[in-house]
């Protein structure tokens, strides 16, 4: 390395690179430090709200993840149950299903009126 010549010089230089270094190297910890601080809070968060918060004071309890699977769980199995109840009346069963009820509906007015031909056309919507 050159010197300047004056050595009061050489030894301020010297020192000003020397602490923008530490500055430089200081200022990346600190960054590092920060962003891990956040990321633990963020983890932190998760975590709580995975687990969930018991109430306290003023504030009312909030269910964890698997608590809330567990009630759409429930809430799935009353649908499940309801369709089926649905899926039962779509099919014939000797009856007492809605199906029956609109088969022997459709074997009464094909008694009624045998071909479509032979009945009368519905009347025209009359003009307004």
């Amino acid at each position: 390395m050159d010197s300047t010549g004056v050595p009061a010089v050489d030894v301020f230089l010297i020192w000003g690179g020397a602490l923008t270094l530490a500055a430089a190297v200081g200022a990346l910890a600190w960054k590092a430090v920060r962003g891990a601080l956040r990321l633990g809070g963020k983890i932190e968060q998760f975590i709580d709200d995975w687990n969930g918060e018991p109430e306290r004071p003023g504030v009312p309890a909030r269910l964890g993840v698997m608590e809330r699977v567990g009630g759409i769980e429930d809430r799935m199995a009353g649908i499940e149950n309801r369709v089926a109840r649905v899926e039962e009346q779509m099919n014939p069963n000797h009856g007492s299903s809605l199906r029956d009820a609109v088969d022997l509906a459709n074997r009464r007015l094909s008694q009624l009126c045998p071909a479509e031909a032979d009945c009368d056309p519905p009347p025209a919507p009359s003009a307004p």
